[in-house]
């Protein structure tokens, strides 16, 4: 184990553990030089005696240097130090495609379709510098934080699979992947990458791998033997085109997979198409190594082979008797010769035939029968497997779970091979069993619009018609997004048949604008500021309002607005004055304007808050005195009324009392104070 802290020749300081594998420890280091974070891949100390493991871990790790591609980890470096074996990589901050699909589960098709893409561009480009990957699997392709894949161990997974010794962890990891022809001991292909691929998106669309078992052995010979499962059973909405891709590339046969990754690419990128949308099921159609049935010969055909034998022999006979001369010149040794070698002709003939009979009846009665699968749809467990065994077909002991509507949980929902389809005595039948209503987590539909939240629930399988909404003012949400739902995220429904309901933003709820007139312009711009509201300011001449004071705003009072709106306040300018009275004498038009300028008629503050009552007389140069009472009519803070009255001519400098509501009164009535 190579301690934290250690420098990697001299360069790649180690500063965590990554994690390990089959064949090596993965460390994080710190590359001094260029300043980045990189991974070294160091040997295991297991294998730094075992030349061979040397030999292949360097000439593969200096052949997956060839491989520029972005969607496959670079290598930046590869050395030896001290009898130790590393090699320098770019470090990929994110998690391998394993847990991806743990904690993303189910994705949109079109993510699946994404991420293989990108899987099989990388595979392509090592298929063409020679290079077979032989160990692909999810946990050999990392995610980074954008999502983009990135396959590693090219170099590790052939230098692991021909040494002798077996990694049971590594092992287990790699078997769910492994190709038939692996699994028989055959050497690796393009095809073996290919059908490894197949498996990956098999376990994306499904969330599980095709075959488990208690033991690597076991599941490889499921490989061979068995077929995949449809991913339909998992989820019948997956397109047909889509699980075509499955089967084609995790076809028995090598013969029946996809040429190349190429041609693997090209059909997943159209697999979602609309114009495939009735596409017949793959069907494999090379020759499978199966053992075969010869056509028995019948009675009749086999006595005619054997009379045309005899019928050739007798008339050799009747020849040689038809010529006695030459029998002659042999002499009569000569002629018991030919006796002996036609009777011990006739002998080996009879023994042949009756030979040939005996193995054509065998092989007729040994050969399997072809009986139908029962529908066993509905049954229990035991009541399925009964009747299987009943037809001479056997049962896996373990069965599958698939979510149905339909069926109740624990009672069989279908069978692989398929009920009533024809099949050989002894064939292996998979049993899936309902585990009951398929269910799924709630989304957090917050803040997002109306339109996307029913995107996406009618893309987990919710009935458009079970969604409904509702519509609320709401300050702190933006018009037509999502402020709460039922159920609430997280939780677990049935799609089929759940209720939603969506509570809509209205946005900011509107209110009526109240009547500025009178206010001086300090006083409405205080009051609208505490309304959320801005002000803008225009002026105009007015014989009946104060200078100073508001005449009327834009839009009038009673208006419906919203917190944000702007309001325009026309100020007064007091009268126009005239040329005959600015001629009068400035010490009568001074005391006259004087005895005016303080006359203020007072205002209706009805409805006002303490501070905005407070700014208005304050502008308008009077002092405010509060009491307070309490009132079923005015909210708890605001103004009841004033005294003197409104409407009332005041001067500035008097005191004008406030009486302040308390809300309704829950308790003993308290006398109201003053202040």
């Amino acid at each position: 184990m190579i301690d934290i802290g250690k420098k990697v020749n001299e360069r790649y300081k180690i500063i965590g553990n990554i994690g390990s594998g089959g064949m090596a420890n993965v460390f994080l280091a710190h590359d001094l030089i260029l300043d980045r974070d990189v991974a070294v891949k160091v040997l295991r100390f297991d294998f730094q005696n075992d030349q061979d493991a040397i030999r292949r871990f360097q000439r593969e790790a200096l052949a997956a240097t060839e491989l520029v591609h972005p969607n496959i980890v670079s290598v930046y470096d590869v050395g030896e130090e001290d009898g130790m074996q590393y090699l320098v990589m770019e470090y990929v901050r994110g998690l391998d495609l394993k847990k991806y699909i743990l904690n993303n589960f189910p994705m949109s098709y079109e993510r699946v379709v994404d991420i293989m893409k990108q899987i099989l561009s990388a595979i392509s480009l090592a298929h063409q510098h020679r290079i077979i990957h032989r160990d692909l699997k999810p946990q050999n392709i990392l995610m980074d934080e954008k999502g983009v894949v990135k396959i590693t161990d090219f170099g590790i997974a052939i230098a692991l699979s021909e040494t002798s010794i077996t990694q049971t962890n590594s092992l287990l990891g790699s078997v769910h992947y492994l190709s038939p022809e692996q699994a028989r001991g055959g050497m690796a292909t393009r095809q073996s990458d290919i059908y490894a691929m197949g498996i990956i998106l098999f376990e994306m669309l499904t969330g599980n791998v095709p075959f488990e078992g208690e033991s690597a052995v076991s599941i490889a010979l499921k490989h061979f033997q068995e077929e995949i499962p449809s991913v339909k059973l998992y989820d019948p909405a997956i397109p047909q085109p889509l699980e075509n891709v499955v089967l084609h590339a995790t076809a028995k046969e090598a013969a029946d997979r996809y040429v190349s990754a190429e041609e693997m690419e090209e059909d997943i990128s159209t697999s979602l198409s609309p114009e495939r949308a009735n596409e017949p099921k793959f069907e494999p159609t090379a020759m499978v190594q199966e053992t075969k049935v010869l056509s028995p010969l019948s009675t009749d055909e086999t006595m005619s082979i054997a009379s045309k034998e005899m019928e050739q022999n007798s008339q050799e006979s009747e020849q040689d008797a038809e010529n006695p001369g030459k029998n002659n010149k042999k002499g009569i040794k000569g002629k018991n010769n030919k006796k002996k070698k036609r009777k011990k002709f006739l002998i080996i003939a009879a023994v042949v035939l009756a030979f040939i009979i005996g193995l054509i009846a065998f092989l007729a009665l040994s050969a399997p029968n072809e009986v139908e699968v029962p529908d066993v749809a509905g049954d229990t467990v035991s009541q399925a497997t009964s009747a299987l065994e009943s037809a001479n077909l056997k049962v896996r002991s373990k069965t599958e779970e698939v979510a149905s509507s339909k069926v109740s949980k624990g009672k069989v929902v279908k069978t692989d091979p398929e009920a009533n389809s024809k099949v050989k005595e002894g064939r292996t039948v998979i049993l899936y069993v309902s585990s009951g209503e398929k269910t799924v987590k709630m989304q957090d539909f917050s803040n997002v619009t109306y339109e996307t939240a029913v995107q996406r629930l009618t893309d987990a399988g919710f009935q458009e018609t079970n969604i409904s909404k509702e519509e609320e003012y709401n300050e702190d949400v933006e018009e037509g997004k999502i402020i709460s739902q039922t159920p609430v995220a997280g939780k677990k429904v049935v799609p089929d048949s759940q209720k939603i309901v969506l509570t809509i933003s209205k946005g900011l709820e509107p209110f009526a604008l109240p009547d500025l007139s009178g206010y001086s312009q300090s006083g409405a711009s205080s009051y609208l500021v505490s309304l959320g509201l801005t002000m803008s300011v225009s002026q105009e001449f007015s014989d009946s309002v104060a200078a100073g004071q508001v005449i009327r705003t834009s839009p009038a009072a009673g208006t419906q607005i919203k917190k944000g709106d702007n309001i325009t306040a026309v100020i007064s300018e007091g009268p126009e004055e005239s040329e005959t009275s600015s001629s009068s004498s400035s010490s009568s038009s001074s005391s006259s304007s004087s005895t005016e300028s303080t006359a203020i008629t007072l205002t209706d503050l009805s409805g006002y808050s303490k501070d905005g009552a407070n700014n208005y007389l304050t502008s308008n140069g009077l002092t405010m005195k509060t009491s307070e009472e309490f009132s079923d009519t005015v909210a708890s803070g605001q103004v009841i009324r004033t005294s003197p009255a409104e409407g009332t001519q005041v001067k500035k400098g008097d005191t004008v009392t406030v009486v302040i509501s308390k809300g309704t009164q829950s308790t003993d009535p308290s006398s109201s104070s003053s202040s």
